[in-house]
């Protein structure tokens, strides 16, 4: 039974080509969400079944327009999610919480701007990717656009870098036949990953679309992964397989990714859609 301190909690049920969210307004609301809290909230069979719940904050500093926060479905607090972004900018227009159409926020992984299109697309400016291996964190002993991993004795060619937050990208000839479900755990608590790590499995069509699946961590595989595109797309531009425009089809819909090369920011759009809204006892 909820103790005293239980409330009522408002949130909307959202989604971006597949990547389910559980969207919570801390502007008018007031209710402080504990680790408990969102692995309830994000329980497919207990709460409302989500792979991340995102949280609209009032601003810490006055160049931007909100907080924007993500929480993994056990419960963490991670740097950065794309396709959220996308949701978050959809749910404070028809929220009213804002009129505007270009949208800053700051997140774990910095400021992003999020601008509106339509009612249901929205671009994301995702940031810079980083490939130096302190800033991924990866242990590596220097820069390189592939390494070798270790994994249970095979070794595995991968890509790595940080869209804000840590990923690894496998090149696999098929995502139908990629062994996700087996190397993505293994690869996400890689020791050599002190944060985790998201895992992308992408196959290359042409230079300009790829198929990718992804194991996000501390979520599992997952239907859409925005950064997880994002990285893709910039390993294969990096290796030479990719344009600077791709689109990107993953199991729940495509994205649009673009990016025009080092020190560029990633550039990402796609859809948005509102499954339901409710209310939940916290």
């Amino acid at each position: 039974m909820p103790g005293p301190e239980a409330m009522i909690l408002k949130f909307t049920k959202m989604h971006g080509a597949g990547n389910d969210f559980v969207v919570v307004d801390l502007v008018s609301q007031r209710c402080k969400l504990r680790r408990r809290d969102v692995r309830r909230l994000a329980d497919r069979h207990f709460g409302i079944g989500c792979d991340q719940v995102l949280v609209v904050e009032p601003p810490g500093r006055p160049d931007v327009d909100f907080r924007y926060r993500i929480f993994n479905a056990d419960g963490e607090e991670v740097e950065h999610c794309g396709n959220g972004a996308r949701c978050f900018a959809r749910f404070v227009r028809e929220k009213q919480l804002t009129t505007k159409r270009v949208i800053r926020v700051e997140a774990g992984c910095g400021l992003l701007e999020l601008r509106v299109r339509s009612r249901s697309e929205v671009e994301v400016q995702m940031g810079v990717p980083q490939f130096e291996p302190a800033a991924i964190p990866y242990a590596a002993p220097a820069r390189a656009d592939s390494y070798t991993l270790q994994v249970e004795g095979e070794a595995l060619e991968i890509g790595a870098l940080s869209m804000g937050n840590p990923h690894a990208i496998l090149r696999v000839a098929s995502t139908e036949s990629a062994p996700v479900a087996r190397l993505g755990p293994l690869i996400e608590a890689h020791a050599d990953f002190p944060q985790r790590v998201n895992v992308g499995f992408m196959q290359v069509l042409s230079p300009q679309a790829i198929r990718l699946r992804v194991y996000e961590r501390g979520v599992g595989e997952t239907l859409a992964c925005g950064t997880g595109a994002c990285a893709a797309v910039v390993h294969g531009i990096n290796r030479g397989w990719l344009r600077d425009l791709v689109t990107v089809e993953l199991p729940g819909g495509k994205l649009t990714i673009s990016w025009a090369g080092a020190g560029q920011p990633v550039i990402m759009t796609g859809p948005t859609e509102v499954v339901f809204e409710g209310s939940i006892r916290i």
